[in-house]
């Protein structure tokens, strides 16, 4: 447990977060004290070169004013006002023997002896006195008219000095500098990967237990990308939530509602199995066992369908239509079952009436819509199909002077299976109006239902109107006509 856990948490994005801040910071804190100390070091540097270049040139105008005793005098005088004090000063023959040399006393631990062995340039502006430690000496050698040699030099002690105590600042603010670099990274991590650790331990809740799905990932409300994820993460679990709900009610009532079908199926096989009449009774009863084994299956198959459009599930292969002519087909379709009945079919459709939707959903909806204004409107009444656009909307209105129905069922009316008082003596399974409301619902759209008992009920169906590009356009007549479900 000891040796698992450090390990595992140096696979973490919280550690190599923290690692890679740390090294950041310290980079750039080695990179700005390095360019500090350059900084200091170069103007330190150039301070003392300024100075002794300057005094150079005011000695050497002594001694070409009064030789080297005035340069001596002027020494002495400079001594006695503490001026130039941290200079040294020496005069050499053409031989570089010693005529003048003032020295500072803290220098005794120099070797000036070696200025002799070196021998003057003129041409390098300024040398070095060699050492072996510190601190060192820099001059400058300037030849004098008479062939004598001025040299005027400086201590680097003070530059030193200085440098060192910018070193041992430099070292007392690293250490707290790499602690807090180390403590705050971990703790920016932390927080920032805070919604992560947040979503592990909801999908851990989950997987471990699916009664959990209600839980949500805690908003970060940080306004940025962590927050779209938690976002999109609750919104898909929440997606993922609706469907199993929305299977788990479809499978109780199927489970629910088949049972009947099931019994009387087996009814059915009983009597037929326990029958000692004739072939012709037994392979009756076997068409009804088979038409009731039909009826379940699309009972199943709608129910489906239902649940995919309600959870948006379901696939629409969308493209641009004229509804109009999807209009007209699902007209002529029902027009002799019309005049069986001597219903009239009136129509009023405008053209260019453009949607984006699947052409088969959209024909399925229509076509149920049309067939139950017919079945439920008796002989001689009307049963009228308006389409036209309005306020950006594709308005499709289908009236009827049927048998309408109650106050008391509208609300009920487009619960699943639910089947009303007028229309239990007709064929159906109950989910027509739910698939209609689903698919509509899953086309961006909605539908609304008007209706007065005895004076009959009105459908409107609002779906978004949408003007293709001439690339994205279908044929006015496709020639096939779309994929109708009686349900």
């Amino acid at each position: 447990m000891s040796l698992k856990s450090p390990l595992s948490y140096i696979r973490t994005i919280s550690f190599r977060l923290t690692l890679w801040y740390t090294l950041i910071l310290i980079a750039s804190v080695v990179l700005l004290f390095s360019t500090t100390y350059f900084l200091l070091y170069t103007s330190l540097k150039s301070h003392d070169k300024e100075a002794i270049t300057s005094l150079t040139e005011e000695l050497a105008t002594v001694y070409q004013t009064g030789g080297l005793s005035l340069v001596e005098k002027s020494l002495r005088i400079g001594k006695k006002f503490s001026q130039n004090s941290g200079f040294l000063v020496r005069i050499a023959d053409e031989k570089n023997r010693t005529l003048l040399l003032k020295l500072p006393y803290q220098w005794t631990e120099l070797n000036i002896r070696a200025l002799e062995s070196i021998a003057p340039s003129q041409g390098k502006r300024f040398s070095r006195l060699p050492r072996q430690e510190k601190p060192g000496l820099i001059f400058k050698s300037v030849k004098l008219p008479d062939g004598n040699w001025l040299q005027v030099g400086k201590t680097t002690r003070e530059q030193d000095v200085t440098l060192d105590h910018f070193r041992e600042v430099l070292g007392m603010v690293t250490v707290p500098l790499l602690v807090i670099a180390l403590i705050g990274g971990a703790f920016l991590s932390y927080r920032a990967l805070m919604p992560i650790r947040h979503l592990i331990h909801t999908v851990r809740e989950i997987s471990v237990d699916l009664s959990k799905m209600g839980t949500r990932v805690p908003n970060p409300r940080t306004n940025d990308e962590l927050e779209e994820l938690v976002t999109l993460f609750n919104d898909m679990l929440q997606k993922i939530e609706d469907l199993i709900a929305a299977i788990k009610n479809s499978l109780d009532q199927v489970a629910h509602d088949l049972k009947t079908p099931m019994t009387r199926l087996r009814g059915t096989a009983e009597l037929a199995l326990s029958s000692t009449d004739s072939i012709e009774q037994c392979k009756a009863a076997l068409a009804d066992c088979i038409e009731e084994s039909e009826r379940i299956l699309k009972l199943i198959d709608t129910v489906l369908d239902i649940t995919e459009a309600e959870t948006g599930a379901m696939a629409l292969e969308l493209q641009h239509i004229d509804i109009a002519n999807v209009i007209q087909q699902i007209l002529e379709m029902y027009t002799y079952v019309a005049e069986t009945k001597f219903i009239k079919l009136d129509s009023s459709v405008q053209s260019e009436l453009w949607v984006s939707a699947d052409i088969t959903r959209i024909g399925q909806v229509l076509a149920n819509i049309v067939d139950n204004a017919i079945k439920y409107t008796p002989e001689g009444g009307t049963v009228s199909v308006q389409a036209a656009k309005s306020d950006g909307e594709i308005v499709i209105t289908v009236s009827d002077t049927g048998i309408g129905i109650p106050p008391e069922e509208l609300p009920k009316i487009w619960e699943r299976l639910y089947r009303g008082h007028g229309s239990r003596g007709q064929k159906g399974l109950g989910l027509g109006l739910t698939l209609v409301r689903a698919i509509v619902n899953l086309h961006q759209g909605r539908i609304e239902l008007h209706s007065r008992h005895g004076q009959g009920s009105t459908f409107t169906i609002y779906l978004p109107y949408r003007p293709p590009s001439n690339r994205n356009l279908v044929p006015a007549d496709t020639g096939a006509e779309p994929n109708i479900s009686k349900l």
